[in-house]
């Protein structure tokens, strides 16, 4: 059996590009990602955060006739 070095293990594992196309993919898709979700964060969050405030409102006016 052969005995492999801690060098040579660091250097089997450098020289190994299994998976670097997914991990580039991923990178790609997260640099493209990245800036639309910020974008919408930052744009249509407060048009989000009126919408379901008025429903909520809305929900809260008609439980009075609800109940009766």
């Amino acid at each position: 059996m052969k005995k492999v070095g801690f060098r040579n293990l660091l250097a089997q594992i450098h020289h190994d590009e299994r998976g670097a196309v997914s991990l580039e993919t991923i990178l790609i898709i997260g640099a493209i990602a990245l800036p639309i979700l910020i974008f919408l964060i930052r744009v249509g969050w407060p048009r989000v955060k009126g919408y379901f405030t008025q429903g909520l409102q809305d929900l809260e006016a008609e439980r009075s006739n609800a109940i009766q």
